[in-house]
């Protein structure tokens, strides 16, 4: 057999993983999320040892508390995996964090955290989609701890926010996008980043695909495969 032709290998792109950027310099300021990212840096000068960051998906919390671990030292946990009491006491933790505390599975192991932080004064960072309701609490002191923590939210991205985002999210995966393209989608997305990741995701195997560039053009055609019944203004 002759083998698959080229046409038919580029319509079959691979979905390589593409690792994230973490560092400082990779993360994008702007007026929504500066409240959080200028309370990280003043660490630890902080007028509360636990702080509390929570907004939408994909908005940069594990972004910020990865730029705070690496300054402070931190050891980063996640809501569904929280370390024993005998682990932490076993530990010599100054500052500690936990993703996505609103994924919690073991109420009493954040309550042991917590009581284990407030008496060797460690610092804590916790990062949420949002803030736990008392409904979803069941330890009573659980819940009287965590409203003591400094709650920050992170808002909505604004359009330039968004379109810087995008610009980040094409450079991590090597691809040139032209400017038209940028400002396009920049302004019809939803003020969404989770809704800016998907749309990279989409573009670049439809690119792939086709064998086509990333233009304003590719973009108007998968927006549209998004939403058939939306007006994208293509003036």
């Amino acid at each position: 057999m002759s083998g698959q032709s080229s046409e038919t290998s580029a319509q079959l792109p691979l979905d390589l993983p593409i690792t994230p950027r973490l560092g400082r310099d990779d993360f994008l300021a702007a007026p929504a999320n500066l409240s959080a990212l200028t309370m990280l840096e003043e660490w630890p000068n902080w007028p509360n040892r636990m702080v509390s960051i929570y907004g939408p998906p994909g908005s940069g919390k594990s972004h910020l508390l990865a730029i705070w671990a690496a300054q402070s030292q931190a050891q980063i946990y996640t809501g569904a995996a929280l370390p024993s009491l005998e682990e932490l006491l076993s530990r010599n933790l100054t500052a500690i964090g936990i993703d996505d505390v609103d994924q919690l599975k073991d109420e009493t192991a954040l309550f042991h955290l917590l009581n284990f932080a407030n008496e060797h004064q460690v610092f804590v960072v916790m990062t949420a989609r949002r803030l736990l309701r008392s409904d979803e609490v069941t330890l009573p002191d659980l819940l009287s701890r965590l409203r003591l923590a400094l709650s920050l939210e992170i808002n909505a991205p604004d359009e330039a926010l968004v379109r810087a985002v995008l610009e980040k999210l094409f450079k991590d995966r090597q691809l040139i996008v032209d400017a038209p393209a940028l400002d396009y989608a920049a302004l019809r997305l939803d003020r969404s980043l989770e809704a800016v990741r998907a749309f990279v995701s989409a573009i670049d195997r439809a690119a792939l695909a086709q064998g086509r560039p990333i233009t304003r053009a590719l973009a108007a055609e998968i927006m549209a495969n998004w939403l058939p019944d939306a007006d994208w203004g293509e003036d």
